[in-house]
């Protein structure tokens, strides 16, 4: 039961004071999810409420079934922009179908997360590179800013995921912006990043809230035309069912899809990385995904959007001394005796420095150091990265992920069909044989070539090995005696590489030029066995090193038992 409920992992030994810990962690996190909730709520085109709602059960899931015990799970600026991006095409931002397609987007998501970790496809996550995300999240984080501008300026600016539109839009409605309204909003950010660099164990957003609302009361600025957040709903959310029309769900098949890896991600990211400064618990990836999954699942039957584990409340929550998920339950406690009793409080809250909380947090995802240290070491990367932020930039969210994955998939499928390929020799006074190319001092022989291939020999590669081993023989020209191939890279062969390579064994074999195979890996050496090779050249030409194969196939050393019992270890 621990493997999949792993709170009773640590439940049975809680105490008194564990709990003194949890407490202010959770209180802190709590405190801090009202003001983003409801921010995070806005980027999703939702009503605040909704934010709120989200914070509530998908953490008590989480903290019963998750393998972290500091993961904040809630709303996150990323996956509400994807709700927005994914929703607004199918349903007009606001409307009641809008509302109740989020929900049930929560459900579609949250299944898929569950299926994935009960299939163990938590792997899946590695296709999302690190170039691919950097661009993808800076993109993503400038357009949720921009998204915020009508709020922060008071202007009703069309919404939309591609900047250059919202651009435009403001550019031509810039003589109505409100003056009032934008003083207050660029007031908040520099509040919130003073009170950040300054006092950073002050929650900057909550004391952002209360001032504000002070502000608007004393002052009476809604009358003065500043747009206020108004009535929320008090109440915990209802149980509903979420929309199971199947031409529905199908339509919310791809953005779920899409969330469920990007949430993953984000969760397993910071998971691992807490992980680090803890050695009680161990984070296993694919409960995980089925923590979230359920999280998302339950959730949407309390009317929550799609839910992630949070950057900045998790780790506050560790600073904060989180010791098991408690602390979460009190962070959910926070937020229902809100829902309960607080939202009246904030019915004169200006919409902008809800705007202003969220660029302040957004901007920070934007990483300006990546793209440089890639641009130095590795051009074909940062291309990579740029074409993934300018696609989801100008183009979409959605799009941006999806041809951001498929050029880094484009990329590591080029990479394997020209690996690399080394000429080695003997480091003079050694025993040691390395690349001729990057080392001096390298003693060869006229008639013998030694060559290392360090990648798995398949079909896509294959003709590009053959083409260069006979390139490396021409060079050799009538000299040559010998080949020696160190295997030590080659961890796998398939059929039609086995086929070449056996075909190109058996010329050379007629050219009656000595064939060697050192270090050959277990792996290789049952492809090597399947494909006939061994019975081709012969068990003799097997040898425990690249040294002992130099010597043997040059007659100054006998065959070694160890490379006789080695060539005989296959699994066939």
């Amino acid at each position: 039961m621990q493997k999949f409920f792993p709170f009773l992992s640590w439940i049975k030994d809680y105490n008194l004071k564990t709990f003194l810990a949890d407490l202010p962690a959770g209180l802190t996190v709590g405190i801090m999810l009202i003001p983003q909730g409801m921010a995070y709520a806005m980027i999703a085109g939702l009503p605040q409420e909704y934010g709120l709602y989200a914070a509530l059960v998908p953490q008590v899931i989480y903290a019963v079934m998750g393998t972290s015990r500091q993961l904040a799970v809630g709303p996150v600026a990323m996956d509400s922009l994807l709700v927005a991006a994914g929703l607004s095409v199918i349903a007009t931002v606001g409307t009641e179908y809008y509302i109740l397609l989020a929900v049930t987007l929560a459900f579609v998501m949250g299944t898929v997360q569950f299926l994935m970790g009960a299939f163990k496809l938590g792997f899946l996550v590695n296709f999302l590179s690190k170039p691919v995300i950097s661009g993808f999240t800076s993109a993503a984080a400038l357009i949720i800013g921009f998204n915020q501008i009508k709020y922060l300026v008071g202007v009703d600016i069309v919404r939309s995921n591609q900047v250059h539109l919202i651009l435009v839009d403001f550019i031509k409605k810039i003589d109505q912006v409100h003056l009032l309204t934008f003083g207050i909003g660029l007031a908040g950010i520099v509040l919130v990043k003073g009170m950040k660099k300054y006092v950073p164990k002050i929650p900057a957003a909550l004391v952002l809230v209360i001032a504000g609302i002070f502000l608007v009361k004393l002052g009476g600025l809604d009358t003065l035309g500043v747009d206020i957040v108004g009535s929320i709903p008090s109440g915990l959310p209802a149980f509903s069912l979420p929309v199971l029309d199947m031409e529905v769900l199908t339509e919310l098949l791809p953005v779920a899809v899409s969330l469920a890896l990007i949430a993953f991600m984000e969760a397993i990211s910071v998971a691992k990385a807490i992980e680090m400064k803890h050695t009680e618990y161990r984070v296993r990836p694919n409960q995980e995904l089925i923590a979230l999954g359920a999280a998302n699942i339950i959730g949407s039957l309390f009317q929550a959007y799609p839910t992630s584990g949070g950057f900045s409340r998790t780790a506050v929550n560790d600073q904060a001394g989180a010791k098991t998920g408690v602390a979460a339950m009190i962070s959910a406690l926070v937020i229902g005796l809100t829902l309960l009793f607080l939202t009246s409080w904030f019915y004169l809250l200006p919409k902008a420095l809800l705007a202003s909380i969220i660029m302040v947090a957004v901007l920070g995802l934007v990483d300006f150091k990546y793209p440089i240290t890639l641009f130095r070491n590795r051009k074909e990367e940062f291309f990579l990265l740029v074409f993934t932020f300018v696609v989801t930039l100008l183009v979409g969210i959605t799009e941006g992920i999806l041809i951001g994955v498929g050029l880094s998939l484009l990329l590591l499928i080029y990479r394997t069909t020209k690996p690399h390929l080394a000429v080695l020799g003997r480091i003079e006074g050694t025993n040691l044989y390395r690349n001729i190319e990057r080392f001096e001092g390298v003693e060869t022989s006229e008639d013998t070539l030694i060559i290392r291939f360090d990648a798995q020999l398949y079909f896509a590669n294959s003709n590009y090995f053959k083409e260069q081993i006979n390139k490396e023989i021409n060079a050799k020209g009538t000299a040559l005696r010998s080949i020696i191939f160190s295997c030590e890279g080659i961890n796998y062969m398939d059929s039609s590489a086995g086929e070449m390579l056996y075909q190109f064994l058996k010329k050379l074999k007629t050219a009656e030029l000595n064939i060697g195979l050192a270090a050959a890996t277990g792996p290789f050496r049952d492809r090597l066995k399947k494909s006939g090779i061994i019975d081709l050249l012969g068990e003799n030409c097997m040898f425990n090193t690249l040294e002992e194969a130099v010597e043997c196939i040059n007659g100054t050393k006998t065959r070694t038992a160890s490379s006789k019992i080695i060539a005989n270890q296959t699994n066939i």
